[in-house]
This record gives C-alpha cells, structure tokens and sequence, in this order.
C-alpha cells in the first residue's frame, strides 16, 4: 500500500517536469528563430568567406544546454536514435524467436519436429502431391481418350456414309448393266435339293474359316482353270475330231455342272456382314447373293452357249464366257494364302503359272499366225513337224523372253506380230519378274533382317576385340531364338495386333500358370490379364545365371520352356530342385521392400540347357495394381504371410538343454570282474559257500 501511494504522489511531479521540459524546448526555438531574423541582414553583406566562417562556427560554438546547436544536426541524431530503438525492439523480437533471420518482419514461430516425423511429413507431401498430379495426368488422358474416340467415331461415321453413298452409286450403276434377275421358278423347283444339302452343310457356312468351302474352292478353281487353259488350244491346234469330241464334251459338262453347284449350294450359303453383325440367317444370305454382282457375272457365265454347236459346228469358242467367273479363282488364293503356314509357296507358284500361263496364250497366237500364213510357207512360221504345240510354246518362250536364235520373219505380217511379240515380252515379263522377286524377297524379309542383324552384331564384337568365348555364346543365342521362334522380338509382331487379340494370346498360352501361383489367387481376373501384357520373353543359354544370390529382385519369372536349377554350394555344384515349364520363381520379390536389403535374393537361379522365361517387373505391377486396389490389398496381406513363411522356414531352430540325466552323459560300461561277480551273486553261489562253512 506504501508503495502504491507513494507511486500516486511521484506522478504529478513526473507530468510537471514534462511541461516545464516542453516549455524550455518552445523558448529556445523562439529564440534560434530571432536570433535566424537579425542575422539575415548582416549575412548579405559578408563575402563568401565569411559566410564559410560563420557557418562553421555555428556549428563549432558551445551554447547552454537548452539551446540546440543545428537544427539539421538536431533531425539527424533524433533519426539515428529513432532507427537504433526500432532495431532494439527487433533485436529483442529475434531473441525470443530463434527462427528470425532477418530484421523483417518475424514470421510465427514454427514447432520445432522431429527427425522422423519431419521425413514422414515430408513423404506424406510427397506422395500427396504426386497423387494429385497423377489424378491430373489420368483426368488430361481420360479427356484426350474422349476427345480422339469421338474424332474417331465421326470419323468412322462419315467414311460408313461415304461407302455406303459409294455402293449404292455402284449398285445402281450396275443395275443399269445387269438388271436384277428373278429366280423365284429356281427356287420352287430346287427347294428339295437345298433342304437336303441342309442337313449336310448347315444353314449357313462361315466363308473364312470353314475348310469344306475352302476344299469346295478348289474344286471350282480346277474347274475354271481348266476352261482357261484349254479352250483357247481347243480353238487354236487341231483338237478336235470325232475320236475327242465325247471326251471334251464330258469334261465341258463336269465343269459346268461344278459351276452350277456352287451358284445353286455354295454361294447362297455364304454369310456375311451387316453393320458390325454377322448374318446367318438363311434367307438372308440368299437375298444378299441374289442381289450381289457377282450372282449376276455367274449367270451369264453358266448360260449355254455351247448348244450353239449343234447349228454351227463344234467349238471351244462358245465357251469363252466361262472366263467370266474369275473372281472364284482370286476368291480361292485368298482363302488358300490365310490357311497356309507358309503363303510364299503359294505366291510363288501363282505368279509362275502367271508366266506358264501367257506363254501358253502366245504359242496358240503363233500357231494361228502359221495357219494363217501357211504351214512350212517361210522359215518364220511352224513347219508343221512334231508335236505343234511343244514346238509353238517352245518359239513363244524364245520370243517373249527375248532369248534370241529365232528365225526372221519374212512377210509384212511375221515383222508385225515378231514386234509385237517382243513388246508384250518386254513389259509382260518385266511385271511378272518383279512381282516374282517382290514374293520371294517378302517370304525372305524376317530371315535377311535376322542375318543382317547377326552380321552387325558381330561386325560390332570384331570391332571392339571381344573375346572369342563372348562372341560364339552371343552366336548361339541368335541361332536358337531364330530357330525356336523364327523372330528376334516377339513383341514387333504382337504389337501391329488389336489389343483383343493381343488379350486371347496371352491368356491362351499363360493365364491357367497365372492362377496357379498362389500370391495372386483370389486378385481380380481382369487384372491377371492386364499383367499378361506386361510380361517380356528371355531366352537363357544353357549355364546363364538368371538371379544370383544377394541380387536386388526387381522380376518374377515364368518358365515358358526349357528348365532352371536352384543351385548353391561353394562352385554351385550342389542342386537343390529343378524347375521346369510352368513353374513360377522370384514373385515374393515383388512385394518385398528394398528397406533393409528385404528384396535380396536369396539363391542362385541357374539355365539347365535352353531356357525361355517371361519376365514381369516390379514397376509394371505397381503401374497394375493403381487401378485395382482391392487386388492391391490381398496382394500385400499375402505377400506378407509369405515373407514370414519364408522366414520362418530359414530361421535356425535353437539347440533344446539337457534336462534330468543326460547332463552326466552316456553311463560308462561296468568292468568285466564286477560283471562276474554280479552273476555268481545271481546264480546263489554265495550262499551255498555259507551253508556249507556252517
């Protein structure tokens, strides 16, 4: 309370003194403002000099303690004793606050974490941010997927208007040539034979892959070809009399009735795609054949001109409209081409019966310039010896291939059709050559890519001096992988493929091993497939290593072919199991961290013999199991059991302590006096001894 009262009298007298200070300070500035007055006029008339003097002095002159010597100095030292006070309470603010270091403003003190707290923060930051920028990515995908599938349907819509625009302009421009043919009589008086050929072929046949209509086609092609080859030498060489006529009356009427066949069997049969849908409903693919052009090209190929014959005489000629039915014969190499493991045999053959082919037509033009010139007339044309058509074909192979050794023509006409020849020869054969070489340079292409990368390969390995025993094993492995799967990367192949395909690929050759290994059952199908994407083939040589023990484990393996051996032992002599096709190895690694080397392999993975093995990483599971969290969950509870499995199984087992007895050890054998005594003591002798003393 002293204290108190004592505070309540000092501070008037504080409040006082402060007046009297104010009052001094206003005193003397009135007076520094008089004195400025009478100087003004005196100042003016001093020199320069003086004023310098003055200046000086003014500033050096020692006044009272009231009175301000400069006003300028006055301003500057109380700056200078402002700006030292605000760098006080600064100072001050630091002190408290050790994360200050700047005189800025101080920031709000931040709570000081720990080592491992601050690591998990950080992370979780980081693992946030990288989920928002991959939400992002996925968000930018999913709209860039939306907006190329709509350009693609717009697309595919405007070219689906534009070929169907196309084929009804095409449709009724044929209509215009070939109108529509009715065929309602046909069908009453064939109706038995469909129905019975119903019962044989079905409904309807599927035309790109049902061998018969495959097996069918080359029948129908035996039989144009046969037209093809041979009315044009019935109507050139002298073929026909009344010894042959019944001969190739019956041939003409087989091929005939095969034609009719197909038209009436075969073709109405066929099914055929609609807007997306497969069509088998029969009527419909009648309806369909009737109104195609090509119904329309086969009846005027079948219609009997032959009959022509009995009035006129007998004649290949009126046959020429069967060539009409050309399309059967592509539609059959086509068919042929997608069943054949090697399609080049076939393009092959066809472009040589190409070449055979116009050969055959200029020998029969040959013969029929010599009739017409005269048989033996010059030197030019046929002499009429020997077989006429192995002499003309043998002239038209000389001529067309501009072999030379010919004889020269003498008429006006022989000059004509000799230039002619050679003209036709010139550009027929140049076309026919080239396709021949582009067929066999195709069939050839994937075996001169190999080679070629063989020869770089080793071209590299010479350049660089790598040792022989690296040189022969790199050798061996583009032999075998050439060998085994007629390829060096799969994947170029698989690749050009749809994914659907790509999809029944991989699950036909590795979805049932999949499910067998036993850290991925119970995850979702969809996502066993997804991996079966993923996976790579490897071929080992016989002796690779494929993991090596204290390795980082980054794959899993499938064994596709071939088998490994898990080997140890100080050389890896020792064999502890062999793994053959089908079997799985390394999947633990693939859920285990590399915390603490938990990933490290834990044996040495040897090739026994040729291996080929699918690898799947690390990294294209992970990128998997983002979209199937579920599976993600099983995964890890799993990989977690087989870890302590594992762990359990390789752990030592702790040597158990001797209880009871076995502390002193085995009991040592009893020695053979005290045996002997023990049985006569058994045996009663003692005691009869004692009776007998007795």
């Amino acid at each position: 309370l002293t204290e108190k009262k004592d505070e309540e009298a000092e501070e008037p007298k504080k409040t006082s003194e402060k007046k009297e200070e104010e009052k001094n300070e206003e005193k003397q500035e009135e007076q520094i403002n008089e004195q400025e007055k009478e100087d003004e006029p005196k100042k003016e008339e001093q020199t320069t000099g003086e004023k310098l003097l003055n200046s000086c002095v003014d500033v050096f002159v020692v006044y009272d303690p009231p009175v301000v010597y400069s006003r300028y100095a006055d301003e500057v030292l109380r700056n200078v004793i402002k700006s030292l006070r605000e760098r006080t309470e600064i100072l001050k603010e630091k002190s408290i606050d050790p994360y200050a270091t700047s005189p800025e403003i101080t920031p709000p003190v931040t709570p000081i974490l720990r080592k491992e707290d601050y690591i998990r923060q950080k992370e979780e930051e980081h693992i946030a941010k990288e989920e928002e920028d991959r939400k992002k990515a996925e968000e930018a995908a999913r709209k860039a997927e939306e907006k190329k599938k709509k350009d693609e349907e717009k697309r595919l819509e405007a070219e689906k208007k534009a070929e169907e625009e196309r084929l009804a302009e095409e449709a009724r421009r044929k209509a215009k040539i070939l109108p529509d043919i009715s065929c309602s009589c046909f069908d009453v008086l064939f109706h038995p034979v469909e129905e019975k050929m119903d019962t044989v072929l079905g409904s309807t046949i599927d035309p790109f892959t049902d061998r018969r209509y495959i097996s069918w086609l080359t029948v129908v092609a035996v039989a144009y070809n046969y037209n093809v080859w041979f009315c044009p030498a019935r109507l050139a060489f002298p073929y026909h009399n009344d010894t042959v006529n019944p001969f190739w009356i019956l041939l003409d009427v087989l091929s005939d009735v095969v034609n009719v066949i197909d038209i009436i069997v075969w073709q109405p049969r066929l099914q055929f795609v609609k807007a997306g849908d497969i069509i088998k409903d029969r009527a419909l693919t009648k309806v369909h054949y009737r109104k195609s052009y090509r119904f329309k090209t086969d009846m005027l190929s079948i219609i009997p001109f032959d009959l022509l014959s009995l009035h006129f005489g007998f004649s290949s000629i009126y046959r020429f409209n069967r060539f009409i039915r050309i399309d059967s014969f592509f539609e059959f190499s086509d068919r042929l081409e997608s069943i054949m493991a090697k399609a080049y045999i076939w393009r092959v053959a066809r472009t040589t019966g190409y070449l055979l082919y116009m050969l055959h037509l200029n020998a029969c033009a040959y013969y029929v310039a010599s009739v017409h010139q005269g048989l033996a007339s010059t030197t030019w044309v046929y002499d009429g010896k020997g077989t006429a058509y192995l002499r003309c074909y043998y002239f038209a192979v000389r001529s067309l291939i501009n072999i030379g050794g010919l004889p020269e023509p003498v008429t006006l006409f022989e000059i004509t059709f000799q230039m002619t020849n050679f003209f036709v020869g010139v550009f027929v054969f140049s076309s026919l050559i080239g396709q021949m070489r582009d067929v066999i340079g195709a069939a050839t292409a994937a075996q001169a890519y190999f080679r070629a990368s063989m020869d770089g390969c080793v071209e590299y390995m010479n350049t660089y001096t790598i040792p022989k025993l690296v040189q022969n094993r790199v050798r061996t492995w583009y032999n075998y992988t050439w060998a085994s799967q007629g390829m060096l990367d799969e994947t170029e192949l698989l690749d050009k493929m749809p994914l659907v395909m790509r999809i029944a690929i991989a699950v036909d050759i590795n979805l049932a091993t999949f499910q067998k290994i036993q850290l991925f059952q119970g995850c979702d199908q969809q996502m066993l497939v997804d991996m079966l994407l993923r996976l790579k083939s490897i071929i080992y040589l016989p002796g690779d290593f494929v993991v090596r023990k204290g390795d980082i484990g980054k794959e899993m393996y499938i064994i596709k072919s071939g088998a490994v051996q898990v080997v140890g032992g100080p050389d890896n002599s020792i064999v502890f199991v062999t793994l053959k096709a089908g079997c799985v190895f390394g999947e633990i690694s693939l859920l285990q961290s590399a915390k603490d080397g938990g990933n490290r392999r834990t044996a040495n993975v040897r090739a026994y013999g040729f291996a080929n093995l699918f690898v799947l990483e690390k990294k294209d599971l992970f990128d998997i199991l983002v979209h199937y969290p579920e599976s993600q969950k099983v995964l890890a509870k799993k990989g977690r059991q087989l870890v302590k499995a594992k762990a359990a199984a390789g752990a030592p087992t702790k040597d158990e302590k001797p209880k009871g007895l076995t502390l002193f050890g085995q009991k040592p054998p009893t020695p053979k006096l005290l045996k002997a005594f023990g049985n006569l003591r058994k045996a009663g002798l003692l005691d009869k001894l004692k009776v007998r003393s007795s």
